[in-house]
């Protein structure tokens, strides 16, 4: 039996040689050199750029699914099972070895960690704030968060991001049109609730809502839910009086590692800022500061794609939700500001012979771990009102926001995402969705309105998983229906076409969108 290592000389042997992916990308007038420095990528043949254009053309036959639409993530896809576990499966084409390691950085995933000093010196290092004790906390069963219910519900899958504006000679200037912001000077990049013992929380998360009623075109009324958000009993003293607080609950973690394998240029191709082709849809990519390589990157993870890389979105959680030090942010205080001394002053739990309080290779099982999470399945794909709902939504125009497949680099050390055709329905860029979803607060080079277009597959599965239906970037969606009836800005014209909608239209949507 031949090894692996074998097939992959055999493949570039015959598609071309191993190159690093770190060449000049042009895309809105603007030249960046990032690319994918990253991965370990074998060159495309023109006959595959041949093959992958036609494989992912937009489609106008809805009488039957595309061949291999079932199989959102190609042959990283797992069954869809009926537990709320649908999300907590390994990619199906992991190798024997690898599926070790994704068991270990499921451990290290789930991993309940303790403030120092502590007897177990291979999990202290907790806080002293945080928001939650590991990740698993935020991130439940590996889907989605959510908002306090009621009272007694904390809001421990959900935070609050903070910055004030920065002059702008804080900008950097390797990456055209960052907007400079900086940490509150008290509470840092991001509120955390909770404490250990002997310290204060920084605060108390508050919401209230006000009802608005939408009528649609059938009489249907809709409530839609406008969020008022408070930081309640500051731990520290007075906020910056220009403080800037975006709220976010944790998204769900399937699919990352294909995510992370979509080509930089595939993406850059379907960015059209200056909307030339007279849509409507202007999007944009967000480019951020790659802290393990210390260059200008694609910016593809969190709600703005403020992060380059799963690495690096795994030790920023680490550091702002849990207080955990890692090789890519090494302050054992976590978020603790300058101004906050008795938490800069505490015992934390990088003493030992890891050096950080998670180390290089925990880090690496971790992100591992979040790159092979499995997409599972499509449910009935084939089914007459699920086609009728995919032509509602091509037709309806949501592709050129939620681009339905790309087909991922050949990686030359990554099997599982390696040359994949997937349906993530996502085009990675940013997009303006108006004033009534925006947090009004910059990252990188998304503005206060823009947010990077979620990935719709396993959307159908949020209520199996998590018991509940709350969607969008702060969970103030009940359904899908209400996430859809938010949209404005670039996506106010498929809005008002859903409301427009007669009932078996409407229905038929929702039925293709609960079957990703």
């Amino acid at each position: 039996m031949w090894k692996r290592s074998n097939c992959l000389a055999l493949t570039a042997l015959l598609f071309g040689s191993v190159i690093f992916a770190d060449q000049d990308v042009t895309s809105a007038k603007t030249t960046w050199k990032f690319g994918d420095p990253h991965l370990n990528v074998i060159a495309r043949t023109p006959e595959e750029s041949a093959r992958i254009k036609a494989v992912t053309a937009s489609s106008s036959n809805f009488t039957k699914a595309h061949r291999f639409e079932a199989k959102s993530a190609g042959a990283a896809t797992v069954r869809a099972r009926t537990s709320a576990d649908a999300f907590s499966q390994a990619s199906a084409n992991i190798s024997f070895e690898d599926e070790l390691n994704f068991k270990v950085g499921n451990g290290l995933f789930r991993k309940l960690w303790v403030s120092s000093p502590s007897s177990t010196l291979a999990s202290d290092g907790l806080g002293p704030l945080y928001n939650a004790r590991s990740c698993q906390r935020c991130h439940i069963k590996d889907g989605r968060g959510h908002p306090p219910e009621n009272e007694q519900d904390n809001a421990i899958s959900m935070f609050l991001r903070v910055s004030i504006p920065a002059p702008s000679d804080a900008e950097i200037r390797e990456i055209e049109g960052y907007i400079a912001t900086a940490a509150e000077p008290t509470y840092g990049k991001q509120l955390q609730d909770f404490a250990v013992q002997g310290f204060d929380a920084e605060y108390r998360l508050d919401i209230t809502y006000e009802e608005e009623i939408i009528t649609l075109a059938d009489g249907t009324e809709v409530s839609l839910r406008h969020p008022t958000y408070k930081a309640e009993n500051l731990g520290y003293g007075p906020m910056h009086p220009n403080a800037m607080l975006s709220p976010r609950v944790a998204p769900q973690m399937i699919g990352l590692g294909l995510l992370e394998a979509i080509p930089t240029t595939d993406i850059l191709a379907g960015a059209d800022p200056d909307d030339l082709n007279g849509d409507g849809i202007s999007g944009r990519p967000n480019v951020v500061w790659s802290v393990e390589y210390d260059q200008p990157m694609l910016g593809r993870f969190g709600l703005k794609a403020g992060n380059p890389t799963i690495k690096q979105q795994s030790a920023e959680a680490f550091a702002g939700d849990i207080g955990i030090s890692s090789p890519l942010f090494p302050d054992g205080a976590g978020e603790c500001t300058d101004a906050q001394i008795k938490c800069q002053n505490a015992i934390h739990g990088d003493g030992d012979a890891r050096g950080t309080e998670i180390d290089a290779e925990g880090l690496d099982l971790v992100a591992f771990y979040s790159s092979n999470l499995a997409v599972p399945a499509r449910r009935g794909a084939d089914t007459p009102e699920v086609l009728r709902g995919k032509q509602m939504f091509y037709e309806t125009g949501c592709t050129a926001c939620h681009t339905p497949s790309f087909v991922t680099h050949r990686l030359e050390d990554r099997a599982e995402q390696s040359f994949q055709l997937i349906w993530p329905y996502s085009d990675m860029l940013l997009h303006d969705m108006g004033p009534a979803l925006a947090d009004n607060r910059p990252e990188a080079r998304a503005t206060g309105q823009e947010w990077r277009t979620p990935p719709l597959w396993g959307v159908g599965l949020t209520e199996q998983v998590n018991s509940h239906t709350y969607f969008l970037h702060d969970g103030r969606a009940r359904s899908l229906l209400e996430a859809v009836l938010w949209h404005g800005g670039e996506a106010a014209s498929q809005r008002d076409a859903v409301i427009g909608m007669s009932t078996l239209e409407r229905d038929a949507l929702l039925k293709f969108l609960e079957s990703l």
